[in-house]
């Protein structure tokens, strides 16, 4: 069985494999998804589906890992890291907001959640893959701040987690309890704001 560090290969089939495998993962859940389903919502065989992935919890970490990542790049590509430290970390919260309050980020979320006693490694790949790429690239911006003398932080690595919870106030919870997954633009701006009004008393220069 692969592990959570295998390439997949690459051909011209495989964003249609993980279009497909998309799909079914957010409505049928990790364990309620079938091979069989899958290869149909991708227009694919089975054959052509296990040539891309041997199995499906590959195939989940790919999809998750490959939304984390897009998701990644579409805030570093339209985020000014050079803007004053507050209004980045706005642009920041709003990013991470608006992916765990997405039907894809609260899917998966609660599907990893639910899999974790049985599929721990799933649990765990996933962070590695999802929460933590973001604070990586949360220290990365902090510690540019730092130099530019914007912030004043002595650990990095806890003030980037800090903010990432921030962000979640209130929302996450209330998502993950499935009480409510469905938020106003103002009820979101509450929270962000809030997020970096605090982080910014801690940590600004």
């Amino acid at each position: 069985m692969p592990d959570g560090t295998t390439q997949p290969k690459r051909g011209r089939k495989f964003d249609q494999v993980l279009a497909g495998a998309r799909q079914v993962f957010l409505s049928d859940g990790f364990e309620g998804a079938s091979v069989d389903d899958i290869a149909k919502a991708a227009g694919v065989s089975k054959a052509t589906l296990y040539s891309y992935f041997p199995d499906k919890r590959f195939l989940f970490l790919q999809v998750a890992k490959t939304e984390c990542a897009r998701q990644a790049d579409h805030a570093i590509e339209t985020i000014d890291m050079d803007a004053p430290a507050a209004d980045v970390l706005q642009a920041i919260a709003d990013e991470i907001v608006a992916f765990i309050t997405s039907e894809f980020g609260t899917r998966i979320f609660r599907i990893c959640v639910g899999e974790s006693e049985r599929f721990p490694e799933l649990a765990r790949e996933f962070y590695e893959s999802g929460p933590q790429l973001v604070r990586e690239r949360m220290m990365s911006y902090l510690e540019k701040a730092i130099a530019r003398g914007e912030l004043q932080i002595d650990d990095v690595a806890l003030a980037a987690e800090q903010f990432q919870e921030l962000c979640k106030a209130d929302l996450f919870p209330r998502m993950m309890f499935n009480i409510a997954d469905d938020f106003t633009v103002d009820e979101k701006r509450r929270v962000t704001k809030g997020a970096v009004r605090m982080f910014m008393a801690r940590y600004g220069s």
